[in-house]
């Protein structure tokens, strides 16, 4: 795997520390100075981290699941809560806020805790690898925001196809349809939602397809509607508004029609897209 782990050799051992030089009072002078910062017990980094390494660590654990993909630019539907991996033997877990105030089941608020054994021996002190943590955000999302985050690994090539089937073969059996429906053509999560919405309708597509006088559009459904999966991450402000909308009157010209719903829609409400979808093609049938 060719992944650069966000601060993946942040997090240091005392005795890391004396290996490259530093004497035990310089350590505690440094920790007492804020040069170096003492997360728990035998667990130090260099500065503060922003990235939550630093809190998965105060936990008691390393970053995991969806929380690390979310540092390496992966989507996941929600990387709000903290996700950390514990070793089983693992006791006194801390809050990751809080090294003092112990981690309980009812202050476990915004926590996940992932026990499971990791597969893959290259996790450092900070985070576990790329391997587990696909492995755990597919057990951990529900079926589609798992093909979502595949198909996103896929895309953005920190793993390639066997390298993603060797995870797979660590996961229940029951995973492995999420695979089947993954295929890396997606450039963003809600684009994957899309194309399970018109899988599941019956519907033919093409994605990512080039239009002479109109561009790639993410989809051409049934050969008459192009569908273009907006989001609030990637089409903002009035000038790329200017371009779409023009866009959609290049591809009217050309007897297109275009469905843009938005990505909260195709990703909470796909009942209502679906339902969208059906209506324009009705209409587009008649008309043809």
């Amino acid at each position: 795997m060719r992944t650069v782990y966000p601060g993946r050799d942040d997090v240091l051992r005392r005795a890391d520390l004396i290996a490259a030089g530093i004497r035990p009072k310089q350590i505690t002078r440094a920790v007492r100075e804020g040069r170096l910062l003492r997360v728990r017990r035998d667990r130090y980094m260099l500065a503060a981290s922003t990235n939550g390494i630093d809190r998965a660590v105060r936990v008691g654990g390393r970053l995991a699941c969806v929380s690390l993909l979310v540092l390496l630019g992966v989507f996941v539907l929600d990387g709000s809560l903290l996700h950390v991996h514990v070793e089983r033997t693992m006791s006194r877990l801390r809050s990751p806020d809080d090294p003092h105030q112990r981690l309980h089941r009812n202050s476990q608020k915004g926590v996940v805790l992932h026990w499971w054994p990791l597969s893959d021996s290259s996790a450092s002190l900070g985070c576990v690898s790329l391997f587990d943590a696909v492995a755990q955000a597919v057990r951990c999302q529900p079926v589609r925001a798992a093909v979502a985050t595949v198909d996103s690994v896929l895309h953005l090539g920190l793993m390639t196809w066997a390298e993603l089937q060797s995870v797979f073969e660590v996961l229940p059996a029951r995973c492995r349809a999420i695979l089947r429906l993954a295929d890396g053509t997606a450039e963003s999560g809600p684009e994957t939602f899309m194309r399970l919405i018109l899988r599941q309708a019956g519907l033919r597509y093409q994605a990512q397809v080039k239009i002479l006088g109109v561009g790639r559009v993410d989809f051409v459904v049934e050969d008459r509607l192009i569908v273009e999966c907006d989001s609030r991450a990637h089409h903002e402000g009035w000038e790329k508004q200017r371009s779409d909308r023009r866009r959609d009157l290049a591809a009217a010209n050309l007897g297109y029609a275009t469905l843009r719903p938005l990505a909260e829609d195709v990703m909470y409400n796909p009942d209502m897209v679906r339902s969208a979808l059906g209506g324009i093609l009705r209409t587009l049938g008649r008309q043809a």
